[in-house]
C-alpha cells in the first residue's frame, strides 16, 4: 500500500485518513470531496489514476486543511507521530506541510517504528524540513524544481526564502547545484529535478535526463510538477520497476500526457490527469512484456 501525506487549501477541512478515489475533477476521501488542482490534490490524482491503470492497488491519503497558518499541519504531524506504527506501507510520500524541524524529526522517528521501513519520498514543505533537520540522506527520493534545488544546494539557508543570491537556479547551473547539494549532505539518495529538462541524479551525478515532448504550457500552469511526483510514487516498485526506471518513466508519461492534452496556460491540471492512461500506454507499452505491466488499450 502507498500513502500520500499533505494539506489542502481549505481551513475547515478536517484531518482525514482513508483510501482515495478519483471521479472526474474530484478526489474522494473519507466521505469528503477535494477538487483536483495544484498541490497535494494534483499529486494524489496522478497517483490514483496511475495505480488504476496498473491495477496495482489503492493509495491512502493523510490530508488536512491548512491555509498557511500551520494549525492543520501540526495536527497532521501529531497524528503521524502517534499512529504511523500501525501502518504497513510500501512507500510514503510527504508533500505540502508547513516546515517544522522538530515535528519532522518526530515523524522520522515514528517511521523507524513501522512494521517495515517504507520507501520515503519528499517534496515541497516536507522536503524543506528534511533538509533543515540534516536528515535528507534518510530519504530515497526528493523531487525539487530548480528553485528548490538551489535551496538544497545552499548549506547555510534555513529556509528557501533565504537562499543566497549567488546560488543561481537556472537550467545551466543544475548539474553544479546537484553536486553542491550532495557535497553538503542536503540531498536524498536520489533527486528527480523537475524543469524544462527533468533530470534524475544521485551522488555520482546525473543518471538520465528527459526533455521531450516539450510542452511550453506545462511551465506556465501550476500542478504539473506535483503530478510528476505523484506518478513516481505510483510507479516505483510497481511490477518490478526500479526507482531509476520508474522515475524516468514518470517524467516521460507526465510530458506525454501534457502533449496529448494539448495544454495551454489556461488549462487545469485535471486536463493532464485525464490523459494519463493514454500516456502510460504509450510510454510503458514498449516495456510491458519485460516488466509485466497490465497495460490495456485505452478508449
Amino acid at each position: 500500500m502507498r500513502a500520500i501525506v499533505g494539506t489542502v487549501p481549505f481551513e475547515d477541512f478536517p484531518l482525514t485518513v482513508g483510501k482515495v478515489s478519483l471521479s472526474g475533477q474530484d478526489l474522494h476521501i473519507g466521505g469528503r470531496t477535494v477538487p483536483v488542482n495544484r498541490g497535494t490534490p494534483a499529486l494524489l490524482a496522478a497517483t490514483v489514476r496511475a495505480l488504476e491503470v496498473l491495477g496495482n492497488g489503492k493509495v491512502t491519503g493523510f490530508l488536512v486543511g491548512d491555509i498557511g497558518l500551520g494549525k492543520g499541519s501540526r495536527r497532521l504531524y501529531e497524528m503521524l507521530v502517534r499512529d504511523l506504527d500501525g501502518y504497513d506501507l510500501e512507500s510514503l510520500t510527504f508533500h505540502y506541510l508547513q516546515p517544522d524541524v522538530d515535528w519532522h524529526n518526530r515523524v522520522l522517528f515514528a517511521v523507524e517504528e513501522m512494521p517495515r521501513r517504507p520507501l520515503l519520498i519528499a517534496d515541497a514543505g516536507f522536503m524543506y524540513a528534511a533538509k533543515m533537520s540534516g536528515s535528507a540522506a534518510e530519504y530515497d527520493l526528493f523531487t525539487p524544481d530548480a528553485g528548490e534545488l538551489a535551496f538544497l544546494a545552499d548549506e547555510a539557508a534555513p529556509h528557501p526564502f533565504y537562499t543566497r543570491g549567488f546560488i543561481l537556479h537556472d537550467e545551466n547551473k543544475i548539474p553544479d547545484l546537484i553536486q553542491r547539494a550532495y557535497s553538503h549532505k542536503n540531498a536524498a539518495r536520489h533527486l528527480l529535478v523537475k524543469g524544462e529538462i527533468d533530470r534524475l541524479a544521485n551522488r555520482s551525478g546525473i543518471l538520465e535526463s528527459v526533455d521531450g515532448p516539450s510542452v511550453d504550457a506545462m511551465e506556465a500552469m501550476g500542478g504539473t510538477g506535483d503530478t510528476l511526483t505523484g506518478l513516481a510514487a505510483a510507479l516505483i516498485g510497481s511490477n518490478g520497476l526500479s526507482l531509476t526506471e520508474a522515475t524516468i518513466a514518470a517524467a516521460k508519461i507526465n510530458r506525454e500526457a501534457g502533449a496529448l492534452a494539448d495544454l495551454t496556460p489556461a488549462s487545469q491540471v485535471a486536463d493532464l490527469v485525464r490523459r494519463l492512461p493514454q500516456a502510460m500506454e504509450k510510454v510503458l507499452g514498449a516495456v510491458s512484456q519485460r516488466c509485466g505491466f497490465p497495460i490495456e488499450k485505452t478508449r
